[in-house]
């Protein structure tokens, strides 16, 4: 048997079945080259029906990079070649899994599969963090691959220049009885027209139209969800075009408008079945991103944060792998009078359970009435396709936490600790799955390449707690910092040193050259299982980390994140205070960063001293500048986590014009610096003074330091008139007086209590 006889064979039965097969051709890379072109020919391929995902045009076909595989997204294909001489790159072979056609061939080029996990690859080097070299990055992650695909069905594995094939990949499966699809009827009283339904390739779509439907009647919140290949962004592409051409203001939005491209030329085909009249524009790729009905009603796209901003004055949005979005930002669409969240269960593009437990709650507070939908059969492929079956378990696509009941009764004091290994996770499947699933759950960034690094990259430790042998809570870690004098120099002049975020905002934005000796972990990831929240678990595991830090020398333990309220208090109650708080948002959470440490040693304590004091001089300015759109709470939240103070250096005049404006007829406006100052001090050293309620905290952060005008403050906070929020002022400073104030400050004051 050759690699003409397996491929035929493995074609055949693909086709036959309407599932897709794996063809490993194991071997040097233009050797691989020569056999793919035998076996596409042999399976009869036609090229215009092939991609080579890889760095040389070796086959005649359409070819794009490794980085670029998102570009097969949404397209089908009769087969992918995937070239891992070129890197086994988990989130490019992830991606491009998906796009392979029923009866089609993934076929993976590969290093001769015995020497693979010990070759150095070119992935490597995105694992090697500075100070690591690619020396130190082990194949822990091509090795247990390389088990998953010699343990799979439907994987067929050739040696291309031993000419030996050691597995021939068949199934033999049953004969196919028909077509077991349910066929898909339209409903009676439909809302959307027949056109809608008549697109539909299963029931189970049809039945997600069906449901979105519930979006005409007002406040309404519909979830989808379903693994990948099931026709999720299809059924509301048909609801999108269905509600425009009804005359709703469509706005949709997804982490890229790749993501939702195939909800736009769903609609797009629709308002051709049904003759609307309409206007264009389009991408690259000829599909539209704005459509505009002549007899009103329109369809268009924005990006996240700006949809948000759009979200309240929007008929209809619709948010497409919802689950990739921080709750934060998913939160803001519910100002939407109807919207839909479409989402994704098992993929890199999120974890769609991690969505309905993270953000469910909030959901229900809503005063939207919740339709659930999801999508069970696959579209592309028939059920059960082995392809899917070994790309879920060969990525950890499908890991899952423990179960609730599993770890329902875990606290603190019936935890253990464990610091996991590479070793650990290989050799204990469960184990390694409640992890990983745990990390996807609870974090929307988290994708298959977390899986290499966990195994595979020197920078990264695991600690955990487990109950009763369950994962209860787990935290990555990275190592930071400890960096030459040579790299600390080109970090300074700009030059970005990969893995080492603490060192390199500090060294390249705030100027501090010094920052990258110190040696830290920063959190990657940390989260804790629902069933066993608020419970003090997460602030368990932190301790028990920086017991271990400690114990290494290490000099602080980091974290960086899109800051809310509830999370800075988090981090601060840990003993972590902030350095920093970005001055540009993230475009995908909308939020700005911030950057926190808990010291360990003196050179720990040295640089959060040295950089908070800088924090304190500069935030004034930069509150009224590059961060005078933040939202308040945060800002209060911030300040209240910096471990430093303001010298209130105000002269005797400065005293009087704060002292007239807060008990007597002055005038804040005559000079706010004096406030600005009173009121830094106030929140610096906040935990040592009385509380102020919350509308007068935020008073002083618009007005005093965000510098917003008079007619902002008033409507955003809803005062009456600019009169009384100037009023309100003043009793807002009157107890910062009481309690900072001089001796002049309070003679002053005294002429208004007489």
């Amino acid at each position: 048997m050759d690699v003409q006889t397996v491929a035929e064979a493995l074609r055949r039965e693909a086709t036959a079945t309407n599932e897709r097969r794996v063809l490993v051709l194991s071997g040097e890379q233009s050797a691989c080259h020569d056999a793919a072109a035998t076996a596409l020919d042999a399976a009869g391929i036609d090229r215009s029906e092939t991609t080579l995902v890889g760095s040389t045009d070796a086959l005649g076909c359409e070819r794009i990079a490794h980085r670029n595989a998102n570009e097969l997204l949404g397209i089908t294909r009769d087969a992918v070649v995937f070239d891992a001489h070129d890197g086994l790159r988990p989130n490019a072979l992830g991606r491009v899994v998906g796009a392979v056609d029923g009866g089609g061939l993934l076929i993976l080029c590969s290093p001769p599969l015995d020497d693979w996990p010990d070759r150095s690859d070119p992935f490597d080097s995105a694992l090697a963090v500075p100070p690591f070299g690619v020396e130190d990055v082990t194949g822990n992650f091509r090795r247990r691959f390389v088990e998953r695909l010699r343990a799979h069905r439907g994987v067929a594995i050739v040696d291309v220049e031993g000419e030996r094939v050691e597995a021939d990949g068949l199934t033999d499966p049953a004969p196919l009885l028909g077509d077991v699809s349910e066929p898909v009827t339209i409903p009676e009283d439909v809302v959307f027209p027949d056109a809608a339904y008549e697109a539909c390739l299963t029931a189970d779509q049809a039945d997600a139209v069906r449901g979105l439907e519930a979006l005409a009647d007002p406040a309404q919140a519909v979830v989808v969800e379903s693994d990948r290949g099931r026709g999720k962004s299809s059924a509301a592409g048909l609801a999108a075009g269905s509600l425009a051409r009804a005359g709703d203001d469509v706005l949709v939005t997804a982490p890229e408008f790749r993501s939702a491209r195939e909800l736009f030329a769903r609609a797009d085909e629709l308002l051709d079945a049904v003759g609307a009249d309409r206007t264009e524009k389009n991408d690259s790729n000829g599909v539209p991103t704005r459509i505009d009905l002549a007899d009103g009603g329109s369809l268009r796209f924005a990006e996240p944060t700006a949809a948000a901003e759009y979200a309240g004055d929007t008929d209809v949005v619709f948010v497409d792998e919802a689950a990739a979005l921080p709750v934060g930002l998913l939160e803001r669409f519910l100002a939407a009078d109807r919207v839909a969240f479409a989402t994704t269960v098992h993929g890199y593009e999120g974890a769609g359970r991690g969505f309905s437990v993270r953000f469910r709650s909030r959901l229900e507070e809503s005063d939207h009435e919740i339709t659930d939908l999801s999508l069970a059969e696959p579209i592309r492929y028939a059920p059960g396709d082995p392809v899917e079956v070994w790309a879920f378990d060969a990525l950890l696509l499908d890991a899952r936490p423990a179960v609730d009941q599993l770890v329902a009764d875990a606290t603190p004091e019936h935890v253990e600790h464990r610091e996991l290994s590479a070793e650990d996770l290989l050799g204990d499947e469960l184990l390694f799955r409640e992890v990983f699933g745990l990390l996807v759950l609870a974090h929307y960034r988290t994708e298959p390449n977390d899986l290499a690094r966990l195994l595979d990259a020197p920078n990264l430790t695991v600690h955990a707690l487990l109950y009763d042998g369950h994962v209860v809570s787990v935290a990555m870690l990275a190592r930071e910092g400890g960096l030459s004098a040579d790299l600390r120099a080109k970090m300074y002049d700009g030059e970005r040193v990969r893995g080492n975020m603490f060192p390199d905002v500090l060294t390249t934005q705030l100027r501090d050259e010094r920052a990258a000796v110190p040696v830290g972990w920063r959190v990657l990831r940390i989260a804790t299982h629902h069933a066993a929240r608020s419970r003090g678990l997460g602030s368990t595991l932190l301790d028990a980390a920086r017991e271990h830090a400690v114990a290494t020398d290490l000099d602080w333990i980091g974290v960086g994140y899109g800051a809310t309220p509830e999370l800075l208090r988090f981090w601060h109650r840990n003993g972590f205070s902030t350095l920093h708080l970005s001055t540009t948002r993230n475009d995908t959470s909308g939020e700005y960063s911030a950057i926190m440490i808990d010291p360990l040693s003196e050179a720990g304590c040295d640089l959060r001293d040295r950089t908070a004091k800088r924090f304190v001089r500069r935030i004034g300015g930069v509150l009224s500048d590059a961060l005078s759109d933040a939202d308040s709470d945060i800002l209060r939240a911030t300040l209240r986590t910096v471990a430093g103070s303001v010298p209130l250096d105000l002269t005797a005049w400065e005293w009087r014009v704060v002292v007239g404006a807060a008990y007597g007829p002055g005038l804040f406006d005559v000079s706010p610096r004096p406030f600005r100052r009173l009121v830094l001090a106030y929140f610096l050293d906040w935990e040592e003074q009385a509380r102020l309620d919350d509308q007068d905290e935020r008073l002083l952060v618009l007005r005093v330091l965000q510098a917003h005008d008079w007619e902002t403050v008033t409507e955003r906070l809803g005062y009456h008139s600019t009169g009384q929020c100037k009023r309100a002022l003043g009793r807002a400073v009157q107890p910062l007086v009481d309690e900072y104030g001089t001796e002049t400050a309070l003679d002053e004051r005294a002429r208004y209590s007489e």
